[in-house]
């Protein structure tokens, strides 16, 4: 062969990046002999000719027999090419005739039993016969399907000679007990990869009448040596990993059992996923009458499954821990188990065997393609959506087959390194450049396999209810309920008349409404309560009717669908906003809408309100809580979507009471001027305390206020007290009245004397009763006092006012402190609710927030004088204060804010998650699991919610009583 351009442009017409180099092997190689355009149309038809022509350059020609064949090898598998030139009489295998089926198999393998060093033998010969498929798998003389089969009969004829292998090496041992290899997995399922661990449980019975422990003992050594010769690295190198985790109890359960002993275990103690796993069990090696008789006795177990009380947490936990264990650097390349990949359709596909094969033992078969077919002819999915399920896991397996195939490691993850995706590319025969036309199928597939997973629980219910026949799958009613049930609907019968509801009426909405239940559906069965998702969905539905932005914004925006899905299977708090008025949906849009309002917009629009309704108080201030209402649709949405921070949330809630506060202050003072025929006779504020003082509100919140008035000049107390009286009375009146928005509870019991004193008061007055009565307690409460409404230099001077009380000369005295100290004791026995758990009670409970807000205030009473940092309103920024004075240690401080953080995070949760207030974790599963999903916890885990709870709250409660009385 001579150096010319035309092999330079031959070269490249066969796919060769790196032409000089491939010019140069040539020279420097036999392959000089060969006619260039033979060799260059060999090296077109491998997946890399470079790789290909650098493997040919190093085997002995006059041994290839098929130049293609040999370069279509070479360039897809650097294995297999690095095999057959250290054994080039093994090139004979790329021409085998495949096995007639997998008894043939074995019995060509046991031969190798024969030699002196029988584990090499076994896995030369098992090498062979890999490479013997490649061959014909690469060149499409086996399809998918048969090359999965045909792995897993060499998996099965491996085990049987590595077992009897195992026994020649322990003859006394192999006399004991009957040993079956039971294939799991791919392997079981006849669906094997090029390379995987291989997944197996053993079984074993005595024999001829040894003892169960000494027969267990024997076939526990014998197994034990068959694993070994599987797995070992020996200098004839390996087979695959035999796997036996899948076992009862795992790794740290016997190796081997007897049968009883295994139904033993499947009757007590097993978990839903390991029925799953046992779908695919299979006979496989050994005595197959043995391991027929394991597999007759566990098939009980699978098929009832479904009907577990656990069943649907079970397989969403299961899920979301396969899904947790991809890492970042992978996700979106991950074949397996990544969205949209093989796990997605394996898993769907085995649930709806699990869910209908209970009572059609036509679905009970372990292979996927298998699965699907009958799931097809069931009528369990539909053809078409069969076709592409076929065609997608054809697809993927084949790509997994080929990125494994190239160094015969086990991986599922599609490379980024472009030359390895260019290669193969050319070897899945994708349109276009290789390596960005495999990235573009790669991704439609995923995108299409997520929505045939969805489609293919959801849709057929939908069928189901349908009141025309559809070209879909029609499941009938016993059928649809059964599906409903195992994913998790209580009142399967309900929810499929809610179904039923929301796809008639007009041809619009329920068009629509088909488009979008499929999905929605998915997203309720992954929430803490589908039927409360459903039957939200369907209320919020009804009430928009045929409005025509609601559907079709769902049906566009794929993320407003998803959030409505969140929400109404979420947060009866939300959905009980939402249907007072639909319209809020809109902010579901964007993040954006989610961000809190300027506070100058939000004035603005809040005095456009007032000014357009000024002389109707009833309707001023109905539009005032109207616009209210949106607020906490916006805060709470932001929470439940957006993982919004306490403080953050404290603080939106703060201000957007705060300004509707004032507005209606002023509307209620316009009210009483026209009661009363002339101008407020004295200046008039409302003053925030507590946790709006604090800007600390929660969803279930009250205001806590004192209201304060100072007569205009001229007018006496006597004179101006009852008009500002009745101010705050008509304030209290307008927010708190029967509204369809929620109410504003406004609280005044923190005021001087309590609910036995005076509503209003005068600043003279409040200053007479501080100076001469005020208590401990009392100081306490006003640290939290801050502007709240109404006219700011009252609430200035007020502020001067209480600072004298709050910030007492020299801090407090010893009696004081006893006080307090004594109060909160008091507090503890006496205001916790009877029986309630002091354990997981988030305000009153060891280590909740009155704990932590009391160790705060007690550092602001005592030092507070001294160091101006603690005058603040704030729990937070007291501790922060604290530590930076060294009043407290750093490590105590982050803990008190961790647990208030977690505390004021869980109370807020519990408000969105049941709608209504309350202070306790519950001990219900189906509240507690609401509460988890609000928080954002994995499904299927609602126990961490109280665990982590318990663990902030422990170290809390321990830095607390040092702090309040050790100090």
């Amino acid at each position: 062969m001579s150096r010319d351009i035309g092999l330079a442009t031959r070269l490249i017409q066969a796919g060769l990046l790196e032409v000089s180099a491939g010019i140069e092997t040539i020279e420097n190689s036999d392959l000089i002999k060969l006619d260039p355009e033979l060799l260059c149309q060999a090296l077109a038809k491998s997946a890399n000719p470079d790789q290909a022509l650098k493997y040919l350059s190093r085997m002995n020609l006059d041994l290839v027999k098929d130049l293609d064949l040999t370069a279509m090898i070479f360039g897809s598998s650097a294995a297999f090419a690095e095999h057959l030139i250290l054994y080039p009489e093994d090139l004979g295998v790329l021409h085998l005739d495949p096995p007639v089926n997998a008894v043939s198999l074995k019995d060509q393998f046991l031969t190798s039993t024969s030699e002196v060093d029988s584990t090499a033998a076994l896995k030369r010969r098992y090498r062979r016969q890999v490479i013997s498929l490649a061959a014909r798998d690469l060149s499409s003389k086996s399809d998918f399907a048969h090359t999965s089969l045909e792995l897993s009969w060499i998996a099965d004829a491996v085990l049987e000679t590595a077992l009897e292998i195992a026994k020649a090496e322990l003859p006394v041992e192999a006399t004991h007990a009957m040993i079956a290899v039971i294939a799991m997995g791919k392997t079981g399922a006849q669906e094997l990869n090029y390379i995987s661990d291989v997944d197996v449980i053993f079984v074993a019975e005595p024999i001829n009448g040894v003892s169960d422990e000494q027969a267990m003992s024997s076939a526990t050594k014998i197994c034990s040596t068959l694993m070994k010769i599987c797995s070992e690295q020996t200098e004839d190198g390996t087979i695959w990993v035999v796997d036996a985790a899948l076992r009862p109890e795992g790794k740290a359960g016997a190796l081997v059992r007897p049968v009883a002993s295994h139904v033993s275990y499947y009757q007590r103690w097993a978990q839903t996923w390991e029925f799953q796993a046992l779908l695919k069990a299979r006979a496989a090696a050994g005595d197959i009458e043995l391991g027929e008789r394991y597999c007759e006795a566990i098939q009980p177990f699978i098929w009832d499954a479904s009907t577990r009380e656990n069943f649907v947490d079970d397989t969403r936990r299961m899920r979301t821990r396969v899904e947790s264990t991809i890492p970042d650097k992978v996700q979106g390349r991950e074949l397996k188990l990544g969205k949209g990949g093989l796990r997605d359709i394996e898993f769907a596909i085995q649930l709806l065997q699990m869910v209908h094969g209970r009572s059609d033992e036509s679905l009970r078969v372990p292979n996927t393609l298998q699965a699907i077919s009958a799931l097809a002819a069931g009528g369990y999915i539909g053809r078409v959506d069969a076709t592409a399920l076929v065609q997608a896991y054809t697809w993927l397996r084949t790509l997994e087959h080929r990125i494994q195939m190239q160094q015969m490691q086990r991986t599922h993850t599609l490379p980024t390194n472009e030359v390895e995706l260019r290669s193969l590319g050319r070897s899945m025969e994708v349109l276009g450049e290789p390596a960005a036309g495999l990235n573009q199928a790669w991704e439609e597939r995923a995108i299409q396999v997520r929505s045939l997973h969805q489609k293919l629980f959801y849709q057929p219910l939908l069928d189901a209810v349908a009141v025309l026949p559809t070209n879909s799958v029609r499941l009938g009613t016993k059928q649809a309920l059964e599906r409903l049930t195992a994913l998790g609907y209580q009142d399967a019968a309900a929810a499929l008349r809610h179904i039923e509801s929301l796809t008639t009426g007009s041809q619009r909405r329920a068009a629509i409404q088909r488009t979008l239940l499929p999905v929605m559906l998915a997203w309720w069965a992954d929430g803490p309560s589908p039927d409360v998702g459903l039957l939200a969905f369907r209320r919020l539905s009804e009430a928009l009717g045929d409005t025509p932005w609601y559907l079709s914004s769902l049906r566009d925006d794929a993320q407003i669908a998803q959030r409505v899905a969140t929400i109404t299977s979420g947060s009866e708090f939300l959905v009980d906003l939402l249907l007072r008025a639909p319209e809020s949906l809109a902010l579901l849009a964007d993040d954006e809408q989610l961000q809190p309002r300027d506070n100058a917009a939000l004035q603005a629009e809040v005095d456009a309100l007032i000014d357009r309704n000024i002389d109707d108080p009833v309707k001023s201030v109905g539009a005032l809580r109207a616009l209210r209402r949106r607020e906490l649709v916006r805060t709470a949405a932001a929470v439940m979507l957006l993982n919004q921070p306490v403080d953050q949330t404290g603080k939106a809630l703060t201000i957007v009471n705060s300004i509707v506060l004032d507005a209606a202050l002023r509307v209620a003072v316009k009210s009483v001027e026209k009661q009363i025929g002339q101008s407020l006779p004295t200046k008039f504020a409302v003053m925030a305390l507590g946790r709006f003082g604090g800007g600390e509100l929660g969803f279930g919140s009250d205001l806590d206020v004192l209201f304060v008035h100072d007569p205009l000049p001229g007018v006496a107390e006597t004179d101006a007290t009852p008009a500002a009286l009745a101010v705050a009375t008509e304030l209290r009146s307008l927010l708190m009245a029967p509204h369809p928005d929620p109410a504003i509870e406004i609280d005044a019991d923190l005021r001087p004397e309590g609910k036995k004193g005076a509503l209003v008061r005068s600043l003279d007055s409040y200053r007479a009763y501080y100076e001469r009565w005020s208590i401990t307690w009392e100081s306490q409460a006003l640290l939290r006092v801050e502007f709240g409404a109404g006219d700011p230099e009252l609430m200035s001077r007020f502020i001067e006012l209480v600072d004298l009380v709050r910030w007492p000369a020299n801090g407090l005295s010893n009696e004081q402190i006893r006080d307090i100290r004594v109060l909160k004791a008091r507090m503890e026995s006496e205001r916790l609710p009877k029986g309630a758990d002091p354990s997981t009670h988030l305000k009153l409970g060891k280590g909740g927030l009155s704990d932590i807000e009391w160790a705060a205030q007690l550092m602001q009473l005592k030092f507070g004088y001294q160091h101006p940092q603690l005058r603040t309103t704030k729990t937070i920024e007291a501790l922060q204060a604290s530590a930076e004075l060294k009043l407290i240690s750093q490590a105590d401080c982050n803990h008190l804010i961790e647990a208030w953080q977690n505390a004021a995070n869980i109370r807020n949760a519990l408000i969105l998650a049941l709608g209504k207030q309350q202070d306790q974790i519950p001990r219900d599963i189906l509240e507690l699991k609401k509460l988890s999903f609000v928080l954002g916890y994995p499904a299927g885990e609602p126990n961490l919610v109280v665990e982590n709870y318990l663990k902030t709250a422990r170290r809390a409660r321990e830095v607390f009583e040092r702090i309040f009385y050790d100090s």
